[in-house]
């Protein structure tokens, strides 16, 4: 049985990114609903498994780390990626560059 907190989540993934890929979207959740994440808010969680999932899944993120850029260049370098995914999965929000990702979506 979920709990609000999940369902809560689940709501905001659906509103967030309604056209998520169902394996992104269960990897996402998860990830929001994760015990490291119970200190923060369901939408603040669920913005913050968001962008990290489409960083490491969907962009060269890691490669660029693996080639020594240092964690605020290879972010940088892939926000049009999360954005462009983003986009895909009917996003109502996007990453903007150079702003803090653990800003709290706005309602």
């Amino acid at each position: 049985m979920a709990t609000e907190r999940q369902r809560a989540i689940a709501k905001l993934l659906t509103a967030t990114v309604p056209l998520a890929p169902f394996l992104d979207a269960e990897a996402i959740r998860e990830a929001a609903a994760s015990r490291h994440m119970r200190a923060l808010s369901p939408g603040a969680a669920l913005w913050l498994a968001l962008i990290a999932h489409v960083r490491h899944a969907h962009t060269d993120y890691d490669a660029l780390m693996d080639d020594g850029d240092d964690r605020d260049a290879a972010r940088f370098f892939v926000v049009d990626d999360i954005n462009a995914v983003l986009d895909r999965w009917g996003s109502t929000r996007h990453l903007e560059p150079g702003t803090d990702e653990e800003d709290e979506p706005q309602a």
